[in-house]
């Protein structure tokens, strides 16, 4: 069995929305972080993954992105529990919303950063760089279209 979880790269002009996670979280506490969170079990269910990030989002940061979502990439990993994890990515379009620690037990902080500042950035962690070059290069091609 895995625990599903789903990320959003969310993009506003140049920059991404990245948080940096609480020290009280379980997982990568004080690491750099898209917004997301754990899905729940709903039963009979549509649109369950893209539903549930939009939620985490205004959960955690306050903001609201634009309906259109688009699939990034899918990962797995083992938490320090032992339990595997599911990770799915979405690129989303910042709607409305000023990003702030909605949630200070899960986002210690907000940052807008450009890609570039990801990648090079020293709490940045490997995954995270992946999604956000997988995010961009997506993105490129959505706005070019």
């Amino acid at each position: 069995m895995f625990i599903v979880n789903v990320e959003g790269a969310i993009r506003k002009k140049d920059k991404w929305l990245i948080v940096e996670r609480s020290e009280k979280e379980e997982h990568a506490g004080g690491m750099l972080s898209l917004v997301g969170g754990e899905v729940n079990i709903e039963g009979n269910s549509s649109d369950i993954l893209e539903r549930t990030v939009k939620r985490e989002i205004l959960e955690e940061v306050g903001v609201k992105v634009k309906d259109k979502l688009n699939y990034v990439q899918s990962t797995s990993f083992v938490i320090g529990t032992g339990e595997n994890v599911v990770n799915i990515v979405f690129l989303c379009e910042h709607y409305s919303g000023e990003a702030f620690p909605k949630s200070p037990d899960e986002v210690e902080k907000v940052l807008w950063l450009t890609t570039e500042e990801i990648l090079s950035h020293p709490i940045a962690p490997i995954y995270l760089k992946e999604s956000i070059k997988r995010a961009e290069s997506l993105n490129s091609i959505h706005s070019s279209s």
